[in-house]
């Protein structure tokens, strides 16, 4: 049993990590383009309306499908339940948000948000169709389909929204990518999942599976309302041109790592289910790979956080110059949110969701409370606040998670040592490279190439001088070898060969 669970987490991984490296860089491509494409103010348009799109998704899947992969054992009445269910809330979804679209237009004074948020409805019972046939997917652990699925939705919606930007439709570019993307995903889903619902709905069925997934609902809604509850407030109180530039900046720090995050998580938990009550055996495999994820956002952030003026420069353009600061803010947000990215997933593994609830209720109350005092300062006063909430908050769940799996919350720091004095070195060298850059007159995109290939080198010699445990940890997930060195400083005991 582990060496099968071993074995489909390195295939999992690794088919993430193909389809992560191809969707982030053609999402980032997209991003680039739409960003060159559109204003600020159409990007404040559409945020407004995917402020609650993202609250939505929570209700679609209603937590049902994370309570079927949970579960050691389902039967055919679950699986049907849980999509009728789901299909039902989806369209009740769709129908209210097309009769809310224009009161939302009406809270924002702006008239164009209530045909964008009625065509967007659409996506709630689109995505609802296909969330038990993903669920049942990432419970069997075949991510090849999953990621083939999405590769093929992101690059179909990536073009439609691109075509739709140089038709010169604005802010609908974005909502056509979406719902594009949403078509594509559910309709592959339903290909590859090989199973159909049957026309059974159990009350019995849902009552079995609504505990778990009663905590785990109220976690992913308290989650999506703080994570959407700047962007509204942004909108309403600075309007959409402001709002356009928070929302840039979070596409270009957040959402990637985000996203990197998501698929990460439905490989390891079920992997943590199936591992039962192995708690060191989990322990390994969460610090480890929590350092593995660090090992690219820490410096990616970090470099991102020191070059951001030449980026938005060449990259972004001269009208999202104000978007710098809140690009170098949330940088710090990014960094620490990323090395969270598994700890809910332990945590429900374990059947601690009401722990989760819990910590995402304080987190909640915390974001909520940065983003009513950020905002008498501007989309930089909101992003200022929400990255002190992120400080002081977020190291909490990882005390959490560390306590359920009975090791100390210092070992999960130390193994990232390595990783972020190379990083630190890295930052050092481009603080001064660039200064340096400047003072000479080097222009914006000579600086940029220069600082980030000089960055990237010194990084990876870094790494082999200051975290060489890294390339034991690498070969070990590429399944090279057996065993990190013992010797090697801030080895984890447990190799994922043995997961």
């Amino acid at each position: 049993m582990t060496d099968s669970i071993g074995s489909r987490i390195r295939s999992g991984v690794a088919w993430k990590a193909g389809s992560q490296l191809t969707l982030q860089v053609s999402r980032m491509v997209v991003a680039l383009i739409l960003a060159r494409l559109l204003t600020p103010e159409d990007w404040g348009l559409a945020a407004m309306v995917l402020v609650f799109s993202g609250v939505a998704v929570v209700f679609t899947d209603s937590a049902l499908g994370t309570a079927l992969i949970q579960r050691r054992r389902i039967v055919e009445e679950d699986r049907s339940t849980v999509f009728w269910t789901s299909v039902g809330i989806g369209l009740a979804l769709m129908l209210a948000g097309i009769a809310f679209a224009g009161p939302l237009a009406s809270f924002y004074g702006e008239a164009e948000v209530a045909p964008l948020f009625a065509v967007l409805s659409v996506t709630f019972l689109v995505n609802a169709a296909g969330a038990t046939q993903q669920a049942l997917l990432v419970r069997e652990m075949r991510f090849r389909r999953l990621e083939l699925r999405q590769i093929a939705a992101t690059v179909v919606g990536a073009a439609v929204g691109v075509a739709v930007a140089v038709a010169g439709y604005g802010a609908w570019a974005i909502v056509a990518q979406l719902l594009a993307e949403a078509l594509v995903s559910t309709a592959l889903l339903w290909y590859l999942a090989e199973w159909w619902p049957s026309a059974t709905f159990s009350l019995a069925s849902l009552r079995r599976l609504g505990g778990f997934a009663g905590n785990v609902f109220g976690e992913n809604l308290l989650y999506q309302v703080g994570r959407n509850l700047g962007n509204l407030l942004i909108g309403r109180v600075l309007g959409a041109p402001a709002l356009g530039l928070y929302a840039l900046a979070t596409n270009i720090v957040l959402v990637p790592f985000s996203r990197i995050a998501g698929p990460l998580q439905q490989v390891f938990f079920p992997a943590f289910s199936q591992m039962g009550d192995d708690r060191p055996r989990m322990a390994d495999t969460w610090i480890r790979a929590t350092r593995l994820v660090g090992l690219i956002s820490i410096p990616a952030l970090v470099g991102l956080a020191i070059v951001a003026p030449d980026f938005v420069d060449v990259v972004l353009g001269p009208k999202w110059v104000d978007a710098t600061r809140v690009i170098q803010i949330l940088a710090v947000v990014g960094l620490i949110q990323s090395l969270q990215t598994l700890c809910g997933e332990v945590l429900l593994a374990l059947g601690r969701a009401n722990w989760l609830l819990r910590f995402t209720a304080l987190w909640f109350l915390a974001s909520l409370a940065s983003f009513v005092v950020g905002v008498q300062w501007g989309v930089t006063g909101v992003a200022a606040c929400y990255a002190l909430a992120t400080i002081l908050v977020e190291p909490l769940r990882t005390y959490i998670t560390a306590r359920a799996l009975g090791t100390s919350p210092w070992r999960f720091v130390t193994a990232l040592g390595g990783v972020a004095q190379a990083s630190a070195l890295m930052a050092a060298f481009l603080l001064v490279a660039r200064s340096a850059l400047v003072a000479a007159g080097v222009p914006a995109p000579g600086r940029l190439v220069l600082l980030v290939a000089g960055g990237a080198t010194v990084y990876v010699a870094s790494c082999l001088w200051r975290a060489p445990e890294v390339t034991a940890e690498i070969r070990v997930a590429l399944g090279r070898t057996q065993r990190p060195p013992a010797s090697v400083p801030g080895s984890i005991e447990a190799p994922l060969e043995r997961v």
